[in-house]
């Protein structure tokens, strides 16, 4: 199997070649590949598939631990800057369908700015979320995909990789979160950290930071045009009259990759000697 690997801001996904033809990896597999001692290595998969509706192209989006995700911002940026290398698409708006609904994409320099239209987020619920004796407020929405933001005056890493995976699997969230703890640095800056449902602890989200803005921008704590500030580097948000999202962020090509099947049959082997 052939792939292609970019990343965003340190987000990598591994992107299966278009001349293959589509078959879904098993979910052992997509582990494997994604393993970064066993395999390849990324943070997720980018299958081109098939749209069911009359869109330019349809995107398939895997998890590290095999789970698919409905959407990802920095995966469809990936994929957008993909097409554009296949010289697939140039600068005119296109449309990529996932299983978290339809965006349209613009590629306006393909290393340096790619948006893609998030689409307008929605409010789940509220609350306040107990985990090891702290309790966490916070705003449950959808981007196409599941996001339970916290906003709070410090950010740290070891705290978002110790309560991240709590929240993730919270009851109240029975297909799991995505989770971001937010904190707002000025009008025209928010930061955030980010535990990324099927990945773990993440450098970028470009849904993340998506939906950290809505509900920065909700409670009036930053303006319509807002940098999202990540571990690994900024991504740019701008939210219309009608609430609707538009990101825009880089990407880079790391370079071309062949798996072989290997991988797979000594996996297989080592499974087996575990069950004696």
């Amino acid at each position: 199997m052939k792939f292609l690997k970019y990343h965003a801001l340190g987000n990598d996904y591994l992107v299966r070649s278009r001349s293959e033809t589509f078959v879904k990896p098993s979910v052992e597999e997509i582990q494997l590949i994604c393993n970064r001692n066993f395999g390849l290595g990324s943070d997720g998969l980018l299958i081109e598939s098939v749209p069911k509706t009359k869109t330019n192209f349809g995107l398939r989006i895997f998890n590290p631990d095999g789970s698919e995700a409905e959407k990802s911002g920095n995966g469809l940026r990936i994929f957008a800057r993909y097409l554009f290398d296949q010289e697939l698409v140039q600068y005119e708006p296109f449309r990529i369908e996932t299983l978290g609904g339809i965006v349209t994409c613009r590629i306006q320099c393909p290393n340096e700015k790619i948006e893609i239209g998030m689409g307008t987020p929605e409010l789940l619920h509220s609350g306040v979320l107990k985990v090891n004796d702290s309790n966490y407020a916070f705003q449950a929405l959808s981007m196409g995909n599941p996001h339970c933001v916290i906003p709070c005056t410090s950010l740290s890493k070891e705290l978002i990789k110790t309560v991240g995976p709590i929240i993730e699997r919270h009851p109240m969230f029975p297909n799991r979160t995505n989770v971001q703890f937010l904190k707002i640095l000025d009008p025209d800056n928010i930061q955030i950290e980010i535990w990324e449902r099927g990945v773990g602890y993440t450098l970028a989200s470009g849904s993340s930071a998506s939906a950290a803005a809505a509900v920065a921008y909700s409670a009036g704590h930053c303006k319509k045009d807002v940098n999202v500030h990540m571990p690994g580097g900024v991504i740019h948000i701008q939210i219309d009259s009608n609430d609707k999202i538009t990101m825009t962020g880089p990407t880079t090509f790391v370079g071309q990759l062949t798996i072989n099947s290997e991988i797979f049959l000594k996996k297989t082997l080592h499974l087996q000697e575990k069950k004696y």
